[in-house]
Protein backbone atom coordinates (compact mmCIF):
# COMPACT_ATOMS: atom_id res chain seq x y z
CA UNK A 1 0.00 0.00 0.00
CA UNK A 2 1.18 3.71 -0.88
CA UNK A 3 1.25 6.25 1.84
CA UNK A 4 -0.82 8.84 1.49
CA UNK A 5 1.30 12.72 0.40
CA UNK A 6 -0.12 15.13 2.71
CA UNK A 7 -0.52 18.37 1.33
CA UNK A 8 0.51 21.81 2.72
CA UNK A 9 -1.19 25.00 2.29
CA UNK A 10 1.23 27.45 0.52
CA UNK A 11 -0.19 30.50 3.28
CA UNK A 12 -0.46 28.64 6.94
CA UNK A 13 1.82 25.29 6.21
CA UNK A 14 -0.74 23.44 7.62
CA UNK A 15 -1.97 20.02 6.54
CA UNK A 16 -5.13 19.69 3.88
CA UNK A 17 -7.11 17.56 4.98
CA UNK A 18 -10.46 16.85 1.99
CA UNK A 19 -13.68 18.02 2.86
CA UNK A 20 -16.08 14.61 3.56
CA UNK A 21 -18.15 15.93 1.12
CA UNK A 22 -15.86 15.28 -1.92
CA UNK A 23 -14.40 18.98 -1.89
CA UNK A 24 -10.79 18.92 -2.43
CA UNK A 25 -10.13 20.79 1.05
CA UNK A 26 -8.11 23.75 -1.04
CA UNK A 27 -8.51 26.09 -3.61
CA UNK A 28 -5.37 27.28 -6.28
CA UNK A 29 -4.05 31.07 -6.37
CA UNK A 30 -3.42 32.81 -9.33
CA UNK A 31 0.32 31.67 -8.59
CA UNK A 32 -0.65 28.26 -8.68
CA UNK A 33 -0.15 27.34 -4.51
CA UNK A 34 -2.41 25.41 -2.55
CA UNK A 35 -4.40 26.99 0.13
CA UNK A 36 -6.54 25.73 2.59
CA UNK A 37 -10.23 26.30 2.92
CA UNK A 38 -9.50 28.55 6.04
CA UNK A 39 -6.72 30.94 4.37
CA UNK A 40 -9.34 31.61 1.71
CA UNK A 41 -11.20 33.43 3.74
CA UNK A 42 -8.42 34.96 5.32
CA UNK A 43 -7.61 36.23 1.47
CA UNK A 44 -11.09 37.25 0.62
CA UNK A 45 -11.30 39.50 3.91
CA UNK A 46 -7.85 41.17 2.77
CA UNK A 47 -9.37 41.56 -1.18
CA UNK A 48 -12.13 43.18 0.31
CA UNK A 49 -10.26 46.09 2.80
CA UNK A 50 -7.77 46.64 -0.44
CA UNK A 51 -10.09 46.65 -3.25
CA UNK A 52 -13.79 47.05 -1.62
CA UNK A 53 -15.36 44.63 -4.31
CA UNK A 54 -15.40 40.91 -4.58
CA UNK A 55 -17.35 38.39 -5.95
CA UNK A 56 -19.28 36.20 -3.21
CA UNK A 57 -21.44 33.56 -3.53
CA UNK A 58 -25.57 34.48 -2.24
CA UNK A 59 -27.64 31.72 -0.64
CA UNK A 60 -30.76 30.97 1.47
CA UNK A 61 -30.03 28.48 4.22
CA UNK A 62 -33.83 27.96 4.56
CA UNK A 63 -33.84 30.91 7.55
CA UNK A 64 -31.88 33.89 6.19
CA UNK A 65 -29.73 35.13 2.94
CA UNK A 66 -26.23 34.33 3.53
CA UNK A 67 -23.19 36.27 1.62
CA UNK A 68 -20.09 33.65 1.26
CA UNK A 69 -16.63 33.06 -0.11
CA UNK A 70 -16.90 29.57 -2.27
CA UNK A 71 -15.23 27.29 0.11
CA UNK A 72 -18.09 28.72 2.84
CA UNK A 73 -15.41 29.91 5.24
CA UNK A 74 -16.47 33.20 5.11
CA UNK A 75 -20.54 34.01 5.89
CA UNK A 76 -21.58 37.18 6.31
CA UNK A 77 -26.04 37.95 7.18
CA UNK A 78 -27.62 39.29 4.77
CA UNK A 79 -29.32 42.63 6.33
CA UNK A 80 -31.98 43.59 3.85
CA UNK A 81 -32.46 42.66 0.23
CA UNK A 82 -34.82 43.70 -2.64
CA UNK A 83 -36.01 42.11 -5.71
CA UNK A 84 -36.49 43.23 -9.37
CA UNK A 85 -36.55 43.19 -13.05
CA UNK A 86 -33.89 43.36 -15.10
CA UNK A 87 -33.54 44.11 -18.92
CA UNK A 88 -31.06 41.44 -19.66
CA UNK A 89 -31.34 38.33 -17.12
CA UNK A 90 -35.23 39.12 -16.32
CA UNK A 91 -34.36 39.08 -12.30
CA UNK A 92 -31.98 40.71 -10.15
CA UNK A 93 -31.75 40.82 -6.41
CA UNK A 94 -29.56 43.34 -4.34
CA UNK A 95 -28.38 42.77 -0.70
CA UNK A 96 -26.76 44.92 1.75
CA UNK A 97 -24.49 43.06 4.79
CA UNK A 98 -21.98 44.54 7.11
CA UNK A 99 -18.19 43.72 6.69
CA UNK A 100 -15.69 45.75 9.64
CA UNK A 101 -17.71 48.60 9.46
CA UNK A 102 -18.82 49.53 6.41
CA UNK A 103 -22.15 49.03 4.59
CA UNK A 104 -21.44 46.32 1.48
CA UNK A 105 -23.93 46.37 -1.50
CA UNK A 106 -24.29 43.14 -3.12
CA UNK A 107 -25.90 42.23 -6.57
CA UNK A 108 -26.78 38.53 -7.97
CA UNK A 109 -28.20 38.72 -11.94
CA UNK A 110 -30.36 36.16 -12.89
CA UNK A 111 -32.20 33.51 -10.83
CA UNK A 112 -30.20 30.68 -12.15
CA UNK A 113 -26.86 31.67 -10.18
CA UNK A 114 -25.46 32.08 -7.00
CA UNK A 115 -22.68 34.66 -7.69
CA UNK A 116 -22.97 37.71 -6.20
CA UNK A 117 -21.16 40.94 -7.13
CA UNK A 118 -20.02 43.02 -4.51
CA UNK A 119 -19.10 46.29 -3.44
CA UNK A 120 -18.10 48.68 -0.12
CA UNK A 121 -20.27 51.92 0.13
CA UNK A 122 -19.15 55.11 2.27
CA UNK A 123 -22.11 54.72 4.73
CA UNK A 124 -20.98 53.25 7.96
CA UNK A 125 -21.96 49.89 9.52
CA UNK A 126 -26.02 50.46 10.88
CA UNK A 127 -24.82 47.69 14.05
Amino acid sequence: MQAQVVQKCNQCEGDIIPENDGGAGYAIDDAGNLVCYKCCAVEDKERMREHGRIALYLTFNGAKWIVSNWPGTLKLSVQRFKEGDHNMTGFRRDVWFDFEGYQWHGVQYGRNSEVCYCRKTKNKSTN
